[in-house]
């Protein structure tokens, strides 16, 4: 990868600091640690982003629609369709709303419903635009776990004071010298 890759505001992987780093978000980068770098307009342009594309994906299937209609398919066909994209998009929304909570347990089950997410692409749109306006999509899991992280290396990385041994020692008695 290059080294562009990362968004901007993103700082350089260079010059971190030791321990665990921030996951980037697609679009935010690592933005929402401390919210600086545009993270408002960015929430803001997502939101706008991910309603506008719903909005011209709804047009798409409606005009998907008047093409089934216009070729005289039947009644039960379009119903089928109709009842295909809603059920579908209800499907990924739950899915990709769920994504933003917690890590998937079965990847293996997720990749299997990658297809069914495809197909009703206008329910992980509009997820994305209902959390965007309260978050970056993600952040709260991000966050989470990297506070964990940060928590157990500062517990690993902090020292005990004094010599271990020495304090073994001084626990048991030991003989006079006389």
């Amino acid at each position: 990868m290059s080294e562009n890759s990362a968004a901007p505001g993103t700082p350089p992987a260079t010059a971190t600091a030791p321990g665990p780093q921030p996951e980037p978000i697609r679009f935010f980068g690592t933005t929402w640690v401390d919210h600086d770098g545009g993270y408002g307009l960015r929430r803001a342009g997502v939101a706008v982003g991910s309603l506008a594309a719903a909005v011209a994906a709804c047009f798409v299937l409606r005009f998907a629609y008047e093409g089934l209609e216009i070729a005289e398919v039947g009644g039960f066909v379009g119903v089928l369709v109709i009842a295909m994209f809603s059920i579908c998009s209800a499907i990924a929304f739950r899915k990709t709303w769920e994504g933003f909570g917690a890590r998937p347990q079965d990847p293996s089950r997720e990749d299997a419903l990658r297809g069914l997410k495809s197909i009703g692409f206008i329910g992980s749109l509009l997820a994305y635009f209902v959390r965007s306006l309260t978050e970056a999509p993600g952040e709260k899991l991000r966050r989470t776990e990297y506070e964990k992280a940060r928590a157990q290396f500062e517990k690993r990385r902090s020292t005990r004071t004094g010599n271990p041994a020495a304090r073994k020692a001084a626990g048991r008695k030991r003989p006079k010298r006389g």
